[in-house]
């Protein structure tokens, strides 16, 4: 039987729980991200999302950094030696990271097939396709039904984002210097979505509680009335993310997760305290 073993990154936004939950060889695995804040780079497991609000706010300089390809390399010897027969990395987006190259970068040392899937997702939709894969393989199904299993999920979940400001999104290159001026000159409240794995405009609305309220009607729309795993991510907003879940979920049929995450410090760098942002994934086959 194959026993394939699943890989994630930091930003994927699972719990201690959720990593415990699939008995997958070797383990659930997660490769960290960096969080750098005025030139002292952490793992972001080491960092709070508190700690990065609290930056962002004061004016710190902070970025982010992908994992070095020896990171995936070591991981991968390990997962082998535990005996697993192949692996599937589920990562991050390729158009918001380097990740999935160090990943791919790493693959050549690896002593058995590796199969890095591009989930072109960001935070809790990362979270759901890697769950996705951990089931498959908690099955016993060969890697490529493994990475299939991912990639199904990835490309069905709708990813919403509300967040205060674009500044954030422009200082890491994630929209243009135009649309963040746009947004701050008409001090309007930007609605984005993730398409094919890159961060766009959406809708803009003039107040945070009108952008709060559309979050939740455009998810509905997107949900279209079927059934959905849907998780809720914020940084720094706590009470604001908890209101958009109660609504999304009642706005939906039963059945699936539902799940509150705080993003940790790389999404955190890019988006600002604030946000919050809505992903709604089909429920397993």
């Amino acid at each position: 039987m194959p026993a394939v073993a699943v890989v994630t990154d930091s930003t994927a936004s699972l719990t201690a729980a959720e990593l415990a939950e699939h008995q997958v060889v070797g383990g659930l695995r997660v490769v960290p991200l960096d969080v750098v804040i005025d030139d002292q780079a952490q793992s972001e497991e080491q960092v709070s999302p508190t700690q990065v609000a609290a930056a962002l706010r004061r004016g710190s300089r902070v970025s982010t950094s992908r994992p070095n390809p020896a990171a995936f390399a070591a991981v991968y010897d390990e997962l082998a030696q535990a005996g697993a027969t192949a692996i599937v990395a589920v990562l991050l987006s390729g158009e918001v990271s380097g990740t999935c190259d160090s990943a791919r970068l790493a693959v050549g040392e690896a002593k058995v097939p590796v199969t890095v899937v591009d989930s072109r997702q960001i935070g809790v939709g990362v979270g759901f396709a890697t769950l996705a894969a951990a089931r498959a393989a908690a099955r016993g199904v060969p890697h490529s039904q493994v990475a299939a299993a991912a990639r199904s999920v990835a490309e069905r979940t709708e990813a919403l984002l509300y967040v205060d400001t674009l500044e954030y999104l422009k200082r890491g290159g994630r929209v243009t210097a135009g649309q963040a001026w746009v947004g701050n000159a008409l001090a309007v409240k930007p609605l984005l979505q993730l398409r094919d794995g890159r961060v766009e405009p959406l809708e803009r609305v003039r107040t945070a509680s009108r952008a709060l309220g559309r979050l939740v009607e455009v998810a509905r729309e997107r949900a279209h009335g079927q059934p959905r795993d849907v998780g809720v991510l914020h940084l720094d907003a706590p009470d604001r993310a908890a209101e958009v879940l109660e609504r999304v979920s009642a706005g939906l049929p039963e059945g699936g997760r539902r799940v509150v995450r705080e993003v940790g410090g790389v999404l955190g760098a890019h988006v600002g305290p604030g946000m919050v942002g809505v992903a709604l994934s089909p429920l397993p086959d």
